[in-house]
């Protein structure tokens, strides 16, 4: 059976940051006019590399994997971006997904796996050396996906 055109999600890469958060709304305003579903992803880093983030919520929750902390963390990421912009109905129907691995080798994975139509990131808009030993997550995205990519950046 072959997949209808307006089935192809648009993919979602977030890491709760405010960007994530910009881009989010944004692929939710794409959603509404394109009448197509949201497919949110996480990507959940090795541990060896555990963000400062993961390691705070794993504290307050005394949760022992870093997959149940980064999969709390995104339904609190949802459900607070829902009741903060109770407009975007959108939010109330989206997909959730948790991976583990290098951020853009997954986001671009994933996008292949479920056939997305666009992908909407944030972008933190490092600059300099800074961006130059660390790399980009949305740049390399950027240049290797097969299918648009929109960078969103927090106007806050």
């Amino acid at each position: 059976m072959t997949e209808k055109q307006e089935d192809r999600p648009i993919l979602v890469p977030v890491d709760f940051s405010p960007h994530a958060e910009a881009a989010l709304l944004h692929a939710v305003d794409l959603a509404h006019c394109l009448g197509r579903p949201l497919l949110v992803l996480h990507i959940v880093h090795d541990p060896e590399d555990m963000p400062g983030y993961y390691a705070e919520a794993l504290k307050k929750k005394q949760l022992r994997r870093i997959e149940e902390g980064a999969a709390a963390m995104l339904e609190e990421f949802l459900t607070r971006v829902g009741k903060q912009h109770p407009q975007a109905k959108e939010l109330r129907h989206v997909e959730s997904m948790l991976v583990k691995g290098l951020p853009a080798t997954r986001i671009l994975e994933v996008a292949a796996k479920k056939n997305a139509a666009l992908i909407v990131l944030g972008s933190k808009g490092k600059t300099g050396v800074k961006r130059l030993l660390l790399g980009s997550v949305a740049e390399r995205v950027v240049h290797l996906a097969s299918v648009p990519v929109t960078v969103v950046k927090a106007t806050k």
